[in-house]
């Protein structure tokens, strides 16, 4: 069992099943007395001796972290600066690098600090003052987090060597198309990528094969290129919400690939539907300017095997209504429980 606190367990999971993350953890005063092995500013649960807790102490700068920890919590303080030496007894031992909630710019990040945790599996940098992303060189590195910072570029190469990387969050900062190109090209595990909230034109390009979930809500997107859900084949959930979207910059049948399961279009510019896969169950398409609901979209053929798989399709904050339904739409959409027009 991992040195987890139950909130901070409950809020993880929360959080892997949440569009936006905002990551908040209240910690448990502790019960009983810390671990011998523990820095005087911390607490180092005796039943957890590798788990350092030095959340919400009002530190300025990060302790030097003790031989034997794997797991520590530095979140929600006030930390500006990560001097050198800090983590010198746990360079190829530490797990997980909890930062969140800090002042830390990268200018006061010494060098021989994080650029030597070999062994990272877990790194959480949100809510800071980064402008450029902070790599550990560790190839065990699993999950990124360096949201709300002040990133407008992640270079290319960063990630080369992060075959076992699997999640990557970036929403809430100031990435450009061009400041990203090339960025993900390396992690050939990458499951989950979200950029949303950033200074978008485009979707990123050069996206591992294995990605099955692609948020990139509230940039400024206006197209998608044509093949692009084509070089993803495992992608299933796929969110481009309040960007500026619009009919002309929809190739034909760019989002009809069987591998989509929900696709969110809500918030644009769209004046038609765009055509989708059989598969799609969850379309959401609300807040657009949809004047007229066309069934090819949804159904190329209907007979007792051919009819959209679609569970939920959203149309409300359109310009369209019940009335607005095509007579044959009950046989192509029959599985389309939830159709909301207000």
């Amino acid at each position: 069992m991992s040195p987890l606190r139950v909130p901070l367990l409950a809020i993880l999971v929360s959080m892997a099943l949440c569009q936006y993350y905002d990551y908040d953890y209240q910690p448990v005063p502790m019960l009983g007395p810390s671990g011998p092995n523990c820095n005087q500013e911390c607490e180092c649960p005796i039943n957890f001796p590798s788990a350092m807790y030095c959340d919400s102490r009002n530190l300025k700068f990060v302790p030097i972290v003790p031989t034997g920890i794997k797991y520590l919590y530095l979140q929600n303080n006030q930390i500006d600066e990560i001097k050198a030496g800090v983590f010198d007894n746990v360079t190829a031992e530490l797990r997980w690098l909890i930062l969140d909630n800090n002042q830390i710019t990268n200018a006061k990040i010494a060098k021989g600090t994080i650029d030597k945790l070999t062994g990272l599996e877990k790194l959480y940098f949100s809510h800071n003052n980064l402008t450029e992303p902070v790599i550990p060189p560790s190839k065990a590195l699993e999950e990124l987090r360096i949201m709300s910072n002040k990133l407008s570029k992640f270079p290319s190469g960063l990630l080369t060597d992060k075959e076992n990387l699997t999640s990557i969050n970036l929403q809430h900062n100031q990435l450009t198309s061009d400041g990203i190109s090339g960025a993900f090209k390396g992690p050939k595990k990458l499951l989950s990528l979200d950029v949303s909230h950033n200074k978008l034109k485009k979707l990123p390009t050069g996206l591992p094969i294995s990605l099955e979930i692609l948020y990139a809500d509230y940039n400024d997107i206006d197209s998608v290129g044509s093949g692009f859900l084509n070089k993803l084949p495992s992608l299933q959930y796929l969110r481009i919400s309040h960007n500026k979207l619009v009919d002309s910059g929809i190739p034909a049948g760019v989002f009809n690939v069987s591998s989509l399961v929900e696709l969110d279009l809500s918030f644009n510019k769209l004046q038609s539907i765009p055509e989708i896969n059989e598969h799609l169950e969850q379309l959401y398409l609300q807040a657009n300017e949809i004047n007229k609901i066309d069934l090819a979209s949804f159904c190329k053929l209907t007979g007792p095997l051919n009819y959209s798989r679609l569970k939920h399709l959203r149309l409300d904050a359109n310009n369209v209504t019940h009335s607005s339904m095509p007579p044959d739409s009950s046989n192509c959409l029959r599985q389309a429980s939830d159709i909301m027009f207000e």
